[in-house]
This record gives C-alpha cells, structure tokens and sequence, in this order.
C-alpha cells in the first residue's frame, strides 16, 4: 500500500470535500476510490482528519506502526480518544467519549469498517437533518449491537459521537443528529 499520495493536498481536499457532502446527507453513500490509489478508504480518512494534535485509538488494529507514525496521532484509549478506527463487525467493548455540554464538540469520530456498503444484510433507516423524509440504506459486516450503542451515547444531544460507516471505497455518515429507526 501506498500511502504517500495521501499527504498530496488535492487528495486530502477531495477527501475532505466527500466527508463534508457525506455528513450533510446521512445515509447516503459515497465512493472515495477515485482518489484512494489503492488505499484503504479507512486510511485516506484518517490521512485527512487526524494529526499530531488529536488522540487515536485503533481498536480495529488496522494500522501497521509505520502508517501510525506517518499519521503522527497521539495513541490514546477507546474512552478518551477523539478518533477510534474499529471493525464493525465486532460488537463495541468500550464507551466512547461523548463531550460535555461545556464542549459537546470533544464527542468522538468513530471509523468503523465494514464488509460492504450498499449489499445487504442490514437495513438502516435515517431521519434528521440532511434527509428530507426517510432514507434507508443498505450495510453489510455492521454487528446490530452498534446500533443500540449509537443510540445510547447520542441520547443526551449535544452530546454524542459522529459514525463514518467505510468499506473498501466508500463511506456513508451517521452524525450524531441522525436519528436510526
């Protein structure tokens, strides 16, 4: 894998610009790998959001050390971490950071990989901002205990987590203001 073309800022910028529209349509899904070169979508992610000034938890174990030192993230517990790669597959074994009302901002990004965006084996059905009715959408690898977890540490909004849903090459946004019926 490659990861220097990451670092290239057209990519990041494209990256970026396809996480916003991601987060203003929830449950949409969204291909990345026009810009990925054969890159994990999970890492140009990371590529684009983190640096030495966040803390990163990689529960997913999917990183190899010299991809943590290129992105420079401070290691940090699933708990206090402001950003946390996990496999979706697995149900969660932790409680992430959710903010405070002083700073609802500090809640955590979760990165969870999944099979595959688009196939079935989950329905996911979104309402909330971004969506103008309902939208539902298709994911495949997404233990259901996720779900439940989602919903109890986004109860308290402002306070909550933000989810990208990624595969291979794409990625499908659950902000916090989604609601998952």
């Amino acid at each position: 894998m490659s990861i220097d073309s990451l670092w290239d800022p057209g990519v990041q910028q494209a990256v970026f610009r396809l996480l916003l529209e991601a987060t203003s349509r929830p449950g949409r899904i969204y291909e990345l790998s026009p810009v990925l070169n054969d890159t994990p979508a999970f890492m140009a992610i990371l590529a684009t959001l983190v640096d030495k000034g966040v803390t990163l938890h990689d529960g997913a174990r999917g990183l190899k050390q010299r991809e943590l030192n290129v992105l420079q993230a401070v290691p940090g517990e699933a708990e206090k971490a402001n950003f946390i790669l996990a496999s979706g597959a697995q149900p969660p074994e932790f409680k992430p950071a959710i903010g405070s009302l002083e700073s609802p901002e500090t809640g955590a990004t979760l990165i969870l990989t999944v099979a595959a965006l688009g196939q079935r084996q989950m329905h996911v059905s979104c309402t909330g901002p971004g969506i103008e009715d309902r939208h539902i959408f298709q994911v495949q690898g997404l233990h259901p205990e996720w779900i439940q977890a989602r919903e109890k540490w986004n109860a308290w909004f402002p306070l909550g987590v933000d989810i990208y849903l990624v595969d291979a090459t794409q990625v499908c946004a659950l902000p916090r203001t989604t609601c998952i019926a």
